[in-house]
């Protein structure tokens, strides 16, 4: 059976092509780069998924969610994975700036690949989606990158850390809350600067946010919060509760191309004009 997968994935995978390693800033710097998953047929420009990679903000790479940039790119999205600075040596604000330049890169250049540069979706994983909704949010950073926010919608995945402030004021004080302050400090102003839910008045393109019913429940909460402020101020938002995953569960099932969240990524895509 496991070689009829794989002899399955080698035939549909055939017809993708990836270029690795791309440098989205001046420096040659493994930790701002990218990676374009893309169909060999670029004659009709396609929809664009820019993935940001989870890890607590401290860990994660690009290179290991290869098999997402594969899948998506298979069913017609030309896919971009990124790196960016992590903690300790890179706080929120630069690895925010670093997401906003590589979306940046792909603005300009996702047209030499096939995909259509004004139809950019960002989606991210835990830590990835808390970034991903920060700078679709908060102005401050694409304004810093010399564009106007190019984000056609937004796809979070398990988002953790939409609200750190309120997080970081209640949480257990654990190995992960001290790894958190290596990333947020403890200083209220800067927790409330970090929290995309601050900035939410802001966000005016559709979401399409997932979580598992066996996640954390800070995941839950301000899933949930979200996806009510943004139905009050009529931004389009669709929330799906994926029964028995836990929160790395959320993002390994998409190993598997015929996962469900595809079809509903899929189905998001198709209905945002």
């Amino acid at each position: 059976m496991l070689f009829a997968f794989l002899g399955q994935f080698l035939v549909l995978s055939a017809k993708v092509k990836v270029e690795k390693n791309i440098n989205y800033t001046s420096a040659d710097d493994q930790y701002r780069q990218l990676d374009v998953f893309y169909q060999k047929d670029i004659a009709q420009a396609k929809d664009v998924i820019v993935f940001i990679h989870g890890g607590s903000w401290s860990s994660g790479k690009k290179d290991t969610y290869w098999w997402l940039g594969r899948n998506l790119a298979r069913k017609g999205i030309v896919t971009v994975n990124i790196n960016y600075g992590l903690a300790p040596e890179n706080k929120f604000v630069r690895m925010a700036q670093d997401c906003a330049l590589a979306v940046k890169w792909v603005k300009n250049h996702i047209h030499e690949f096939g995909g259509n540069p004004g139809r950019i979706f960002l989606m991210g994983h835990s830590a990835g989606g808390h970034l991903a909704e920060l700078i679709n949010d908060d102005p401050e950073y694409f304004k810093q990158a010399a564009i106007s926010n190019p984000v056609k919608g937004v796809i979070l995945n398990d988002a953790f850390g939409l609200d750190m402030k309120e997080y970081m004021s209640k949480a257990e004080k654990d190995n992960s809350y001290y790894d958190f302050l290596r990333t947020f400090s403890s200083n209220v102003e800067t927790l409330e600067k970090g929290s995309p839910l601050h900035y939410i008045a802001n966000s005016r393109n559709p979401h399409l946010i997932f979580y598992g019913s066996k996640t954390y429940p800070a995941i839950q909460l301000q899933s949930e919060r979200l996806n009510k402020l943004l139905e009050v101020a009529n931004v389009p938002s669709a929330l799906h509760v994926i029964p028995g995953k836990k929160h790395v569960g959320m993002i390994s099932q998409m190993i598997f191309g015929s996962n469900r969240l595809y079809d509903f990524i899929l189905d998001f895509l198709k209905h945002t004009e």
